[in-house]
């Protein structure tokens, strides 16, 4: 069981008694659609999270009652929630789509709680005025992947929506093949996106859009309220908070694979797992979404990428920005310096370092250029990296990083180079060694690892599912019960690819 996050309230809550606030709901009805999901016939439990059910207060026995199942499969209304389908629009793909919404997501309602409010939210509970000739379902297979990529996320540190819980049914759902329904319920503190903005730009109603910058702002950017230009200074937060998740994205090896501006949030988290992937043999151009032909959200894209998407909802901001020349250099002023500065400042704790200096750059590139070339695997050598002495030794040493590239000579020049950078600022190797490893993730939900859980469940068997989920939940730790999770991509798993069907 997952420890209680220290956010948690500390008197825990009965379902029926969740305090809900709903103040999306209460928006004008121009912003959303009210309706009851379709639900799940014979629905099953298969996961939960003790971790995020913390952090709305919810009671740990209340997550194994039949009550629990039938109002995350929405076949029972949460008392207190309003249920709801948010209507937006965005680009995708770097096309205007035109209005989008929640196809397949029921917003339950908003749980107060002394740190700030949770959103619930189920995906996959059928179709919606915005499904666009959707079914409005989703399947096992990606509902897994969503739920254990949520925690996985979460539990590395990076801003991410959090999944409760996972419920499933033997409904048949067609895709690529038939398969079978699933919903997931995410939390978040708001599901407002980039395209929010964009759809009431798109309208000409800046009425809407008026109102709907003001609720982001009162709720979740209260400092803004006080500047001269409060959606300047609102717009200007969230590019300092996007700029920073893409520092983390990259520093991790994290692909999102669909970074749609709909997918994006205005409270600088990760939204809408499809198609993401946690990089293997590093590939600096590797595209983990085989329906992203052209290669637009590719790893090495997503910063800039990200930057663009700021630049859309900077445009949809600019009826309530009256100086368009500010606007567009407050993003670009504040993104560029705050992805630059963090992911610098990322990498060099990854390396075990501690000071900036004008050069580490260079070796920063120096490393990227080392593991592209060599498809090294990104996770494993960071942590084997960081078990290594900092005064050259014997190479046997050095093997558990030599041993991962196929260039000797040329991992043996960067190491020398790191070494001799690590020497400007000597620490104890075991403070260093434990500094990297706090760091550096031994775990990440690697796509051939999350198929194991999907093949498994789709038999009926969720034992390894939830043994992942335990696993990525101390991704730092070295779980030596736990370490084939640690693998490279068997055999088996060399051609396993994802798209946008989910």
């Amino acid at each position: 069981m997952n420890a209680p996050h220290p956010d948690a309230p500390a008197r825990p809550h009965r379902l029926d008694a969740l305090p809900f606030d709903n103040s999306f709901a209460r928006l004008p009805e121009a912003f959303y659609t009210r309706l009851a999901p379709w639900g799940l016939p014979d629905a099953r439990l298969v996961a939960v999270s003790d971790a995020a059910a913390a952090l709305i207060g919810l009671h740990p026995e209340e997550t194994g009652t039949p009550d629990f199942v039938a109002a995350f499969a929405g076949n029972a209304p949460l008392p207190g929630g309003e249920t709801l389908a948010a209507v937006y629009s965005g680009h995708q793909f770097g096309a205007w789509a035109g209005q989008l919404g929640d196809g397949r997501a029921h917003l339950l309602g908003e749980v107060r709680t002394p740190h700030g409010p949770w959103e619930l939210q189920l995906k996959g509970a059928g179709r919606t005025p915005y499904s666009r000739m959707g079914d409005g379902r989703a399947v096992l297979r990606s509902s897994i992947r969503e739920f254990l990529c949520s925690e996985a996320m979460a539990a590395l540190g990076i801003p991410t929506t959090r999944a409760l819980s996972l419920v499933a049914s033997d409904l048949p759902v067609p895709r690529e093949t038939l398969e079978t329904a699933a919903v997931v319920t995410r939390m978040a503190p708001s599901f407002v996106r980039f395209g929010s903005f964009e759809h009431w730009m798109a309208n000409r109603r800046v009425d809407a859009l008026q109102q709907l910058a003001d609720y982001v702002i009162d709720r979740f950017y209260p400092a803004a309220r006080e500047a001269a230009d409060p959606a300047l200074a609102m717009l200007t937060e969230v590019s300092r908070r996007t700029a920073a998740l893409m520092a983390q994205w990259q520093a991790v090896g994290f692909m999102h694979g669909v970074m749609n501006t709909d997918n994006m949030s205005i409270l600088g988290l990760t939204l809408d797992y499809g198609p993401f992937a946690f990089m293997d043999a590093f590939d600096a151009e590797h595209i983990c979404n085989h329906t992203d032909r052209g290669g637009r959200y590719r790893y090495s894209a997503q910063p800039h990428i990200a930057h663009w998407n700021l630049h859309a909802l900077g445009h949809a901001l600019t009826p309530l920005i009256g100086d368009t020349d500010a606007l567009f250099e407050a993003i670009d002023a504040t993104y560029v310096a705050t992805y630059n500065r963090d992911f610098l400042d990322r990498l060099r704790a990854k390396l075990g370092l501690v000071e900036a200096r004008d050069d580490d750059e260079a070796l920063i590139g120096g490393l990227y250029t080392m593991l592209h070339t060599q498809h090294t695997d990104y996770t494993l050598f960071f942590r084997a990296l960081g078990e290594l002495p900092a005064v050259a030794g014997t190479p046997a040493q050095d093997a558990p990083v030599r041993d991962l590239a196929t260039d000797r000579a040329a991992c043996d020049a960067w190491l020398a180079q790191w070494r001799a950078r690590l020497a400007l600022e000597p620490r104890p190797d075991a403070e260093r060694r434990a500094a990297m490893q706090a760091i550096n993730p031994k775990y990440v939900l690697r796509n051939w690892v999350a198929e194991t859980a999907i093949r498994a469940a789709q038999t009926g068997d969720y034992a390894p599912l939830h043994r992942i989920h335990a696993c990525l939940q101390r991704p730092f730790d070295e779980q030596p019960d736990n370490a084939e999770f640690a693998a490279p991509p068997p055999d088996w798993a060399q051609s396993l690819s994802v798209s946008c069907s989910s």
